[in-house]
């Protein structure tokens, strides 16, 4: 880039020279209107070059589309609207090896898509990069390739975590202080940065780990861990500061026991500690890639973490920090391309384990398969598998906002009587329901209710496409909801059994019965409501399915000249219907609600939500509703004033708590060493 004199120059030649997609990349103190211009002269020197590679053979719509692009950019970013400063890190939005799909990133495009990867999916078939391209067949949105089975996502630029302009210049001064203070505190440059958001259920809420399918989404906030591997190759302690300053700070420092050599890396599960979720990662990294004592050793490193998920506030801070640790491990150790997405999810499933909860996998999946503007559905029988669902567009618009009612919701520390018990209690509800279903299963086999549901409608696994096997999931959900009221709500069924009666009524004898179901795991009962939880989960995966129906309604097949299918206004109120169910199915059923948790949903409803639940856990923590957009403002004002715990907050503490979201992207690391700066 030697001769090249002005930021314009130097952004244009990394343009030009990276023709596998348009990277544009914020120069230290570059004026922000400087890359704006540039950006839109780019976009149209790009257009020139489109239109020579394919003999001037673009349709109308798409000359249009990228016209329309520029439209936007220009009137949304005007120049007297902009900082005069840009953070180094700041991108704008570079990640796909199509062109087209980066040079058309704008959230609207003439009003037909609100969507990024819809928008990639659209034009992925226009323009490769190769030369001339076929013409667009049509083709489904949905991908039929699962994001388990792909790599871990491994970036050169920060904006491709945030594809979105407004969310990569809010995001790019946080990133730049995080690597300036990672320099301070260890006297050298990170070489990766990993991150993972935090995630909103949707719908779907303790299902996962009865093994049925839920629809969650990350949100656009995330924990950031900044790397680098130590100095000294025999070392293999990992020091650990947090830049938010409110946490213990120290050193994570294995040992291999003597007899067997296996690791130890003792985690206290009697209390929340936050560096107990980078311990029990490090755990998993020890366990799986240096399990032989005459193998490798692992690398010693420097951590800096910060976050901005809410701990304890429903949106899954822990597993966020459990996936970005993971992530931080495998990159000091050059791992990242051991293993793919799918086996990240597992070995994060398997790290929060050590920690002493025993979670279903919903958490880290949305963490690491999400993509922007895109919910999850998620599915773990036969085997885990994920595919995006797109959000529909509705005519008017809605968006999701999240409340925390500022009770938190310590999932650990009450795991024996919430959130453990239940995971028990569904174990102990699919043995009973086997059992006067006539299915068989083994004397000391945890069988989940999916799987009883499967073996009883004689499904053999994944056969058939997706909507085939929704489709059977489905029927047999409705066809087991009066075996679930004959069997489990028999006798003093609705209102809860004994330890003694549930070990009568699971067939097995005492011995057998703890060993299989309280061995390994600590409860506290005096009654074990199997039907309410049993019913509860499978309400609740059939209207998983039903909102995924919904959602997918404004997605249909897209076609080279039609406009995206509007929603109705009643498939809103559909969404919304749904969601007010599955909350009263958590309070009643799952009792999985809390007072704080039933009166900010009523207050929501009430200021104008279609439909507001409980996320996460419960017992505390978030709700999320569906809002018109244009009434985010009022909604939340009339939150403000009607929740006590709100009313005193200020303006910056009440954006803390109470915002809107849109889906954001999934977990990654960036590599400092390979980026753009």
């Amino acid at each position: 880039m030697q001769g090249l004199k002005t930021p314009e120059e130097k952004i244009e030649y990394l343009v030009r020279n990276k023709s596998i997609a348009v990277r544009i990349v914020a120069v230290r103190n570059t004026s922000f209107h400087h890359l704006r211009d540039a950006y839109i002269r780019t976009l149209n020197a790009r257009l020139g070059v489109l239109r020579k590679e394919n003999k001037d053979s673009l349709t109308a719509d798409q000359e249009d589309a990228i016209q329309d692009s520029l439209q936007v950019l220009k009137s949304t970013f005007p120049p007297s609207s902009l900082p005069k400063k840009v953070p180094f890190y700041m991108v704008l939005p570079a990640q796909s090896a199509s062109p087209i799909a980066r040079l058309l990133w704008m959230p609207t495009l003439n009003g037909k898509i609100e969507n990024t990867w819809v928008a990639e999916e659209l034009f992925r078939n226009y323009f490769t990069g190769d030369g001339p391209s076929p013409k667009l067949k049509q083709t489904s949105i949905m991908s039929s390739v699962s994001p388990a089975d792909q790599p871990i996502r491994v970036y050169s630029t920060s904006g491709d975590f945030h594809p979105e302009f407004k969310q990569n210049v809010q995001q790019g001064a946080r990133w730049n202080q995080l690597v300036e203070e990672f320099g301070k505190q260890f006297g050298k440059s990170p070489t990766h940065i990993a991150r993972a958001p935090g995630r909103v259920n949707l719908i779907g809420e303790h299902i996962d780990y009865c093994l049925f399918g839920v629809l969650p989404a990350a949100v656009e906030r995330d924990i950031l861990i900044a790397c680098a591997p130590s100095d000294d190759p025999f070392e293999t302690a990992i020091t650990v500061q947090n830049l938010d300053g409110q946490y213990n700070v120290g050193s994570i420092d294995p040992a291999r026991a003597q007899k067997d050599g296996e690791w130890i890396l003792p985690i206290d599960k009697t209390k929340l500690d936050w560096q107990s979720y980078i311990k029990a990662a490090y755990h998993g990294i020890l366990s799986h890639f240096f399990s032989s004592v005459d193998g490798p050793s692992p690398k010693g490193a420097n951590f800096l973490v910060t976050g901005s998920v809410p701990l304890g506030g429903g949106l899954s801070s822990s597993a966020a920090l459990v996936v970005a640790s993971t992530l931080a491990f495998l990159a000091v150790n050059d791992k990242l391309k051991s293993i793919t997405q799918g086996q990240l999810v597992e070995l994060c499933m398997e790290n929060e384990t050590r920690v002493g909860v025993n979670s279903g996998g919903m958490d880290q999946g949305a963490s690491v398969f999400s993509s922007s503007s895109s919910a999850l559905y998620i599915s773990f029988w036969p085997k885990l598998h994920a595919s995006p669902v797109p959000l529909p567009q509705t005519a008017p618009p809605t968006v999701y906002v999240i409340a925390n009612t500022l009770k938190t919701a310590n999932k650990l520390e009450t795991a024996k009587i919430h959130y453990n018990l239940r995971v028990v209690e569904t174990l102990v509800a699919a043995r009973v329901l086997a059992r006067g279903l006539g299915v068989q299963v083994g004397s000391k086999e945890k069988v989940r209710l999916r799987e009883v549901l499967a073996r009883w409608i004689g499904e053999k696994g994944d056969e058939g496409s997706e909507d085939e096997q929704i489709a059977r999931l489905k029927a047999g959900l409705e066809k087991i909801a009066p075996e679930v009221e004959r069997i489990l709500g028999a006798g003093n069924g609705q209102h809860g059994l004994t330890y003694e009666e549930m070990v009568e009524a699971s067939g097995l004898d005492k011995a057998t019965f703890d060993e299989v179901y309280l061995s390994w795991v600590e409860v506290e009962a005096s009654h074990f409501q199997l039907y309410k939880r049993a019913k509860h989960v499978f309400t609740e995966a059939l209207r998983v399915l039903q909102f995924r129906q919904f959602s997918l309604q404004g997605v249909q097949q897209v076609k080279e000249t039609a406009p995206m299918p509007t929603a109705s206004e009643s498939a809103q109120h559909e969404l919304g219907r749904l969601m007010n169910e599955s909350h009263e199915s958590c309070d009643k059923l799952f009792d999985c609600s809390s007072p704080e948790l039933n009166q900010l949903t009523s207050l929501a409803r009430g200021a104008g939500a279609l439909g507001s639940r409980l996320t996460g856990a419960g017992w505390g923590g978030c709700c999320v509703s569906l809002v018109p957009e244009a009434q985010v403002d009022a909604f939340i004002e009339q939150i403000r004033k009607a929740y006590p715990p709100y009313q005193s907050l200020s303006k910056e503490e009440l954006d803390q708590v109470i915002f809107a979201t849109k889906p954001g992207s999934g977990a990654g690391v960036y590599d400092v060493a390979e980026g753009l700066l």
